[in-house]
């Protein structure tokens, strides 16, 4: 028995954006941050100064003996020669030495537990390889010691979060939108559809519409503000000149980020120029004290969800024209995806398509989604898009559901322990966790 009373399970999820780790049983993860890391190589450091990530930036063949800083905190801190980095692409891991210091950052730092006291239950993409599960479970029972291990698949636990065995998970989150058919807790690989288009592409689509308005974004680490009377401001440029270009670039995406949350929403009927031309501005203060006023792109840029072709009339993402050319829109990938499926549950898959993930909290998209489906979908479909009111639980599903069923006394016999690692090795993983 390995989650009762005394431990509890840890679930982390690990998504493209942002990781999440908590206790299982409880209803929101306790730390929530980037899950990209700031990274200087060691030529680059000065050799005085004690490292004190030391443990969690080993050896690596490429960089040589690198620095690692995770978390917001460190990543809120400007740093010379600082690359900020992803160690996820398309939902793989490219690099494992990053990855092992976000775990550590999350398990060490922010729920401050030893990780050879608890069983660990960790999300992963529907499109994670052998290899790649192999490995996971390698690092935790010979780096972290963890005494269990169960790798869970994302689209099965936002099912679970919403109480079903059986739904169509329509996931939008940072790096790409995934649309899965999970039918009694069994993801339904063949029919599986996948866009690259999630809220990093929709926030840089917004940076470089912004751009062509000559609006700049200075991120937060380029000016000072001096207060020279009693609530009047003077913005002072700062400049350093060995910032990197992914710096600053992280930099601008999180304000970015933040105006795309605040003032975006996707619109009622496909977006075209000529009817949206006269929309209301909305104004949004930027971190540096200037107004700026946003209008129509308000409605355009979430379009792209509904309508990926759009991109071709965002000045400076011609270089993905290409790309989204091929790309369909959400209501074309649902449909496609349950037509994929068996005849017998397509009825019950219309009729519990749930939304989830960080992008799918934006405002309207639940209605918009609904509307087209019905549009075209088969008339005897009974089309439902469920998503909770909650943001929150919208956001972080993925979680909710790994601590839903972490904490279940039916659970229990089914996590893979450490004394079948060392019986049977790293691939037995793909028969206890399926």
């Amino acid at each position: 028995m390995y989650g009762g009373d005394e431990v509890s399970a840890v679930v982390v999820d690990l998504g493209s954006n942002t990781c999440k780790a908590g206790y299982a049983g409880e209803d929101a993860p306790k730390a929530v941050f980037p899950s990209v890391v700031g990274s200087i190589d060691q030529m680059e450091v000065d050799p005085d100064i004690p490292d004190k990530y030391s443990e969690s930036a080993p050896d690596t063949k490429s960089k040589g003996k690198g620095k690692f800083y995770v978390g917001s905190q460190d990543l809120g801190i400007r740093r010379d020669h600082m690359q900020v980095l992803s160690p996820i692409k398309d939902g793989i891991v490219v690099d494992w030495d990053m990855v092992e210091s976000i775990w550590d950052h999350a398990l060490r730092q922010c729920l401050l537990i030893d990780p050879k006291e608890h069983p660990m239950l960790l999300a992963e993409p529907c499109s994670n390889t052998q290899q790649q599960r192999e490995k996971t479970a390698e690092i935790m029972f010979e780096k972290y010691q963890v005494p269990a291990l169960f790798l869970a698949k994302n689209a099965v636990l936002t099912s679970f979060a919403s109480g079903r065995a059986t739904s169509l998970v329509v996931d939008s989150g940072g790096g790409s939108t995934t649309v899965t058919p999970v039918h009694d807790g069994y993801v339904l690989q063949k029919a599986v559809a996948t866009s690259p288009i999630g809220g990093e592409f929709l926030t840089d689509c917004l940076l470089k519409s912004l751009e062509h308005k000559s609006i700049s974004i200075k991120p937060r680490h380029a000016f000072t503000r001096k207060e020279i009377r009693p609530g009047e401001f003077l913005t002072v440029d700062l400049d350093f000149p060995n910032t990197t270009e992914s710096y600053k670039l992280y930099s601008q995406r999180m304000i970015a980020s933040d105006i795309k949350e605040c003032v975006c929403r996707a619109p009622d009927t496909p977006y075209d120029e000529s009817s949206y031309s006269n929309i209301p501005m909305t104004s949004y203060e930027l971190p540096d004290g200037q107004t700026i006023e946003i209008g129509a792109d308000r409605f355009k840029i979430p379009d792209i969800l509904f309508n990926p072709s759009l991109v071709q009339s965002i000045p400076g993402m011609e270089t993905y024209a290409e790309t989204t050319s091929s790309v369909r829109g959400l209501p074309q990938m649902v449909i496609e995806s349950i037509n994929k499926c068996d005849v017998d549950i397509r009825r019950e898959l219309f009729s519990s398509i749930l939304l989830a993930g960080g992008t799918a909290s934006m405002q309207q998209l639940k209605e918009r989604l609904e509307k087209d489906l019905l549009e075209e979908s088969p008339q005897a479909a009974r089309v439902k898009v469920l998503a909770s009111g909650n943001a929150t639980e919208r956001r972080f599903s993925v979680w909710i559901g790994g601590s839903i069923l972490a904490s279940l006394g039916s659970f229990q016999q089914m996590w893979f322990s450490k004394s079948e690692f060392e019986e049977h090795g790293a691939p037995y993983i793909q028969r206890k966790c399926p």
